[in-house]
């Protein structure tokens, strides 16, 4: 079997994957680091032995919080008032800044740079089927992108863009976040202030909302330290892990979360405690009601830019870990009025259709059978933050 010289990169803001179109067989194949991950978080962690990127640096995230860096794509390009510089501050344990970074470029040589939404398309397979209207919805971790394509035979034309860059993933995470600490408030009067533990319950979050794409109901359990206060001592035993007074200063909390109670002044003893509570998928959907309904604004936006009404779309394609959300998947269908096309996973959709791409630019996809991007040089994206 002939060796592959493209590869195609998807950068995305939480997960980062790498594919090759395989000419003797015709398939993709996603390839995956030396433990099996198909795809690689989008982390940096800066140590004084090194810089650690992926899952080496995510496990580092608990006990070196302000110097491991995640969601950077929110970022780029971006220039900060100070009300935002603020604001962006508080939702992460690093320092967000607004200095110029330069990076070295990769040793690799870019042939060519292609929209998500074609790449994506192009995973479902519809570069081969018979559709003329396509609407590509990519919701990550941290952006939302929806994109109107039209194709004529193996030719994409991205006809309409639209989006919200501060709409995804971790969003739907912030929601649960603030219902846990207005629960730890009243459960235990006083809050975590510790950043490397509002990263561990950060990371619980996610795990819970990734159960609640299969589940009904997940449990979330994860051990923090508190302030000793009247109604912590108060916990049932099995609630409190330990009664080991730890001395010291807790760190200040995230300023979105002020509101929630000040465990900050005052408290110079800490306990150990296990919290623990269930959480619904319906309570999950209620939290984040409001959100789920914004993913229908770039979506009236593209139709009304592209002059087409919604029972005019072909095809749906969801892209993106969000879409597997089981309330997202039938805001998008009740909209409609059909199913979107699931066929594929959604994490791996991008980098697939990169593959793809690659294939054709080395020569190796069949001609009857490539597919071609046309740049339209007058799109402008409308994007709702």
């Amino acid at each position: 079997m002939p060796t592959p010289k493209v590869i195609g990169i998807d950068l995305g803001t939480t997960y980062c994957s790498v594919g090759v179109f395989l000419p003797g067989t015709g398939q993709v194949k996603v390839i995956a680091d030396e433990n099996g991950h198909n795809s690689i978080p989008s982390i940096v962690s800066f140590t004084d032995k090194g810089v650690y990127v992926g899952y080496d640096g995510l496990e580092l995230a608990d006990s070196n919080p302000q110097n491991t860096i995640y969601d950077a794509k929110r970022f780029i390009g971006k220039i900060f008032t100070s009300e935002e510089l603020k604001s962006e501050s508080s939702r992460y344990p690093f320092k967000v800044c607004s200095h110029l970074l330069q990076i070295s470029p990769s040793r690799l040589e870019i042939l060519r740079v292609i929209n998500e939404p074609t790449a994506a398309a192009m995973a479902y397979g519809l570069h081969k089927a018979d559709v003329f209207n396509v609407l590509v919805v990519d919701l990550g971790g941290g952006t939302l992108d929806v994109s109107l394509l039209n194709k004529q035979g193996g030719l994409f034309l991205t006809r309409a863009m639209a989006g919200n860059n501060k709409l995804g993933g971790q969003d739907f995470n912030q929601r649960l976040m603030l219902y846990l600490y207005d629960q730890l408030h009243q459960t235990y009067g006083s809050l975590p202030t510790r950043k490397e533990e509002i990263h561990r319950l950060r990371q619980a979050v996610e795990a819970v909302k990734l159960n609640l794409t299969v589940r009904e109901a997940a449990t979330l359990r994860v051990l923090l330290t508190m302030p000793e206060r009247k109604l912590t001592k108060e916990r049932p035993e099995n609630e409190v892990k330990t009664n080991t007074v730890l001395k010291g200063k807790p760190s200040p909390k995230p300023e979105d979360l002020k509101n929630l109670g000040d465990a900050s002044k005052g408290e110079n003893n800490f306990v150990k405690v296990v919290f623990e509570t269930e959480i619904s998928r319906k309570l999950f959907e209620m939290l984040n009601e409001d959100l789920f309904e914004k993913i229908l604004v770039p979506i009236e936006q593209v139709l009304k830019e592209g002059h087409l009404h919604k029972a005019e779309v072909d095809e749906i394609v969801l892209v993106g870990g969000s879409t597997r959300i089981p309330q997202i998947r039938k805001v998008i269908q009740d909209f409609f009025g059909k199913e979107p096309n699931t066929s594929v996973d959604p994490d791996l959709a991008v980098v697939m259709g990169v593959a793809i791409q690659a294939g054709i630019v080395g020569g190796s996809w069949p001609l009857q059978v490539s597919a071609i991007e046309i740049p339209n040089k007058n799109l402008r994206k409308t994007n709702f933050n």
